[in-house]
């Protein structure tokens, strides 16, 4: 893995949005280009043109089942997390051995969890609504109060997109094996970030996004537990077994494969040491003014999810001239609404209002940090 190059293309600005989506490895890009300019054979078709393309799609099926820990044939390649979310979620629901018509979800998922349910509870679903504690966290009790004997599916994120907080999927997991309840986990926010391997999470489903790992985008994939059987939602030419049709891609499953082998070998501990000299260097200079929202015992560590008290985050990021981050906030025709996932966790108007999320990543440096800090001294003083 030595030879792996953990470089990417500097941005022009300063990048603090990594979990909207990271930018390419320049060694993930290097594995894609051949497909770009000379290996156009489909993976499905059975002549020479093909030989490339297919030898690629399954390598990249192995280096995605060896970062989870589970076998490749468990692996289903998709277009990303949200069609890897829907699959889950419709293909339980549409499954031939569904028993039951309850799911469980919680307050803080994203809008890929939030609208298949949706969807599917005008089929007939009844969905349960966890709370979460004012980190963002569901309790183990919340679960299992809400399991009922008609209970097909629980859905919980493994970390929130917006404050990183991690949620007990071990835990639920255990619950879940008890009941005999399917049980399935959004991992974009936490693949390579914090461990993912299947048999510690004990999940029957698992979503992941190459472009929230340094891989491509439009390239995901859901791990689903040998035994367990989905509907398809997508209906073809049989492709990935008979389990999703379209045609795959083998130069972006060819880089999802590769940015999931550079994860392996790649530690977060750079990326938390500095986000936790970015609070540090905001406490500091900023005192009560500043306060942290989600867990600081259980995030991801590249996640810093703060709040300025009495100050609108949108309007102070407008002023942080070159510099990506995200408020988590709605803006609808001049008015801006707080964000879904700091109304679960009960946050004062007041505080989350001035919501910013800045999410770092392996390119950032303490030079950015310091800049940003002495910009917000400007903007806030």
């Amino acid at each position: 893995m030595k030879h792996f190059s953990w470089k990417t293309l500097r941005p022009a600005g300063i990048y603090l949005d990594h979990n909207a989506s990271t930018p390419l490895k320049l060694r993930v890009a290097d594995v894609m280009r051949k497909f770009i300019d000379t290996e156009y054979g489909n993976p499905s078709s059975g002549h020479w043109a093909a030989i490339e393309a297919k030898s690629a799609l399954e390598t990249a099926r192995i280096q995605v089942a060896q970062f989870l820990a589970c076998s490749p044939s468990e692996i289903i390649f998709t277009s990303g997390g949200t069609e890897a979310n829907n699959l889950a979620l419709k293909g339980a629901w549409f499954s031939p051995t569904r028993k039951g018509n309850h799911i469980i979800t919680s307050a803080v998922e994203h809008d890929a969890i939030r609208s298949p349910l949706r969807f599917l509870q005008k089929l007939g679903a009844k969905v349960t609504v966890l709370p979460v504690d004012s980190n963002g966290r569901v309790t183990p009790e919340t679960v299992i109060r809400a399991i009922r004997p008609e209970t097909m599916l629980i859905s919980i994120m493994h970390a929130n997109n917006e404050t990183g907080t991690v949620q007990p999927i071990e835990e639920i997991s255990s619950i879940a094996i008890d009941h005999n309840i399917l049980f399935h986990t959004d991992a974009a926010q936490s693949a390579g970030k914090i461990p993912t391997c299947i048999s510690e999470l004990g999940v029957d489903m698992l979503s992941l996004a190459a472009h929230k790992m340094y891989g491509p985008k439009g390239v995901g994939a859901l791990f689903v537990r040998r035994g367990v059987r989905l509907a398809p939602h997508n209906h073809g030419a049989g492709h990935e077994s008979g389990r999703r049709a379209g045609t795959e891609s083998a130069m972006l499953t060819a880089g999802f494969g590769a940015a999931c082998a550079l994860a392996k070998v790649k530690s977060y501990e750079p990326v938390r040491q500095l986000r936790d000299y970015f609070w540090a260097q905001l406490t500091q200079n900023f005192g009560d003014m500043v306060q942290r929202n989600g867990s600081d015992e259980h995030c991801v560590p590249n996640t810093l999810h703060v709040s300025f008290v009495n100050h609108v985050g949108a309007e102070i990021l407008d002023q942080l001239e070159n510099v990506a981050a995200a408020t988590g906030s709605a803006c609808h025709a001049g008015c801006i609404d707080m964000s879904p996932v700091l109304i679960a966790m009960r946050t004062p108007v007041h505080i989350g209002m001035g919501a910013i999320r800045f999410s770092l990543g392996h390119q950032n440096t303490q030079l950015e940090i310091d800049t940003i800090v002495a910009r917000l001294k400007t903007i806030l003083s």
